[in-house]
């Protein structure tokens, strides 16, 4: 496993060796030693999740304020532009975001570390997104960045309006969002 820090620091990019030939493909997806040595300390995942999204789904930007998650994403089936959005005060990156494409073709996965949003747009007709998270989900510590904050100016490769849940569209701007110091 290979990574790869991006523009932010601190999000890394993973792309697995894979071995294929006529019968198919291996790849080893995870592997604990390999992972904490490319992200430079110890982390415990305790939960993982699995979301289908239909092509112009945009899911976030997530993230919790208390119990904050750290994230390792990828896509097991289609392809996603996945998002990590700094919202540490402290850091020389603050309100910067990086993204990636992610999909079941490149095998790609993302480390968003603690103290980021998360989120993604679907680009193919579905996608299936795994991701692995540092801390159990706590919804009375949930918030959301809204996806299209201008302070922030993510650079979406929309196809028309994206759908989003109620919850998204209700996102706050950086001024008005909960932040991590």
């Amino acid at each position: 496993m290979n990574g790869t820090r991006l523009a932010i620091p601190d999000v890394v990019l993973f792309e697995p060796k894979v071995f294929g030939d006529q019968r198919g493909f291996f790849f080893e997806s995870f592997n604990h030693r390999a992972f904490e040595e490319q992200i430079g300390r110890k982390v415990q995942f305790v939960q993982d999740n699995h979301s289908r999204s239909a092509k112009g789904v945009l899911r976030g930007l997530h993230y919790q304020i208390e119990h904050a998650q750290g994230k390792l994403v990828r896509v097991v089936q289609g392809e996603v532009f996945d998002v990590a959005v700094d919202l540490r005060r402290s850091s020389p990156t603050f309100g910067q975001w990086v993204g990636a494409i992610l999909s079941s073709e490149n095998k790609r996965q993302l480390w968003v570390p603690e103290g980021f949003a998360h989120g993604f747009y679907v680009l193919s007709q579905s996608a299936e997104f795994l991701y692995k998270t540092t801390d159990y989900y706590s919804p009375e510590h949930e918030r959301c960045l809204l996806w299209s904050e201008t302070q922030v100016a993510i650079d979406w490769p929309l196809q028309g309006e994206p759908i989003l849940s109620e919850k998204d569209v209700r996102g706050l701007t950086l001024a008005k969002a909960d932040l991590f110091e």
